[in-house]
């Protein structure tokens, strides 16, 4: 963090402490999820490093608050920051505030509206019934989380709905403005979603479309980074970067009996108007998982998952055949909870990709955006500690 950002924060946490007293509720808190992590055929070699970012959930503090209006009416706010242990740094490309950063109006009653960066729906409502989330950590990550329903991207200058629960039934609904000055639409993109809970059975589904989506840092939906960072920076969908827009469609269940449950979901995902390169096509991928997980006691729960992942093939205007590939993932993990707030986990992740990348070159594993593989093989393997605050 600049000095600048730094004399920032200093004065907002100033605020609110000497505010706090006008609010009915302000709470600092956090979570710290520290791992060390092993991969195989990283490039040239094997690969060992510390990582705060890509376990069960990623390490984040906040600042986030209510006051109580009348008439069921409260205000409300959320101010979140990313993390890395290892050298200090903010995380989400070293946005200060780069999980969430938003101010708003909630009601029992009707629900809450917010504005500023915020999750998608996909976050919100299948996100949590995919395998990788019921399993955990980069492990069992979809590749390349080309779908989001691994949480890479948030949403910029954005308004936001979410009901309230309406006998077991919630939805949301969200809007960018894009951040390009003097044009509407670009880079202006929504989410939709909901969520359905009936006892041990639920099901969500959730759809983002995004126009525009890699274009100047700051602005476009990939590059809602401060320092522009994309997650189009590998082999499964780096030349797929001149897209026109980008749409996301995913859905999840979870189904719990006993000490077990089980989640499956579904991600289609459209690259769209590829410019002239690609004769304006489209590039389209399909995701597929499931996975079990048991609880052994009240502090120890494993699983297993299983994800495949395969993309339609697109013509370039040379006439040549790319992005014919499909993904093979197997995953699992166990957590062990030493107290209510601190556990310890374990897991690895194995992947093999055939075909054709995106770079119209011989298929690459990748689990989690980690690092493209050196071959069509790797293992991910992740030792971490969490704890909350």
């Amino acid at each position: 963090m600049n000095r600048k950002g730094a004399l920032f924060l200093g004065t907002l946490l100033g605020t609110v402490c000497s505010a706090s007293h006008a609010q009915d509720r302000v709470t600092l808190y956090g979570l710290i999820d520290q791992g060390i992590q092993y991969q195989t055929n990283a490039g040239p070699g094997k690969r060992v490093w510390f990582d705060s970012l890509s376990g069960i959930v990623g390490s984040r503090w906040g600042i986030t608050g209510e006051e109580n209006l009348g008439g069921g009416i409260k205000a409300l706010f959320t101010l979140e920051s990313g993390i890395s242990l290892g050298n200090g740094q903010l995380g989400q490309g070293g946005t200060e505030f780069g999980r969430q950063a938003f101010v708003g109006f909630g009601s029992k009653d009707y629900g809450q509206i917010t504005l500023g960066r915020q999750y998608d729906m996909i976050w919100y409502f299948p996100e949590p019934l995919t395998a990788n989330a019921l399993v955990g950590a980069s492990v069992t990550a979809h590749p390349g989380d080309f779908d989001n329903a691994g949480n890479t991207i948030r949403f910029n200058n954005a308004v936001r709905y979410m009901s309230p629960n309406i006998r077991g039934l919630t939805f949301g609904a969200e809007y960018s403005f894009g951040g390009v000055a003097g044009d509407f639409t670009s880079t202006s993109g929504y989410s939709v979603g909901a969520n359905y809970t009936n006892g041990p059975f639920q099901i969500a589904a959730a759809f983002d479309y995004f126009k525009n989506p890699t274009s100047s840092p700051g602005t476009g939906f990939f590059t809602a980074f401060a320092n522009g960072a994309t997650p189009l920076a590998f082999a499964l969908n780096r030349a797929y970067r001149t897209a026109q827009a980008y749409q996301s469609a995913v859905i999840g269940t979870n189904y719990r009996f006993g000490n077990f449950t089980v989640a499956a979901s579904y991600s289609n995902v459209q690259y769209a108007n590829l410019g002239a390169s690609f004769n304006n096509g489209t590039a389209v991928f399909n995701n597929y998982d499931i996975g079990i997980s048991y609880r052994f006691s009240p502090t120890l729960t494993a699983g297993i998952a299983y994800d495949y992942m395969s993309g339609r093939a697109v013509t370039t205007a040379s006439g040549s055949i790319v992005g014919d590939q499909h993904f093979n993932q197997f995953g699992f993990l166990a957590d062990y909870f030493l107290s209510k707030r601190t556990d310890v986990y374990g897991g690895a992740g194995w992947q093999r990709a055939s075909g054709t990348s995106s770079l119209g070159l011989p298929a690459v594993a990748n689990i989690d955006n980690q690092t493209d593989s050196s071959n069509n093989k790797t293992v991910l393997v992740r030792i971490g500690i969490r704890h909350r605050f």
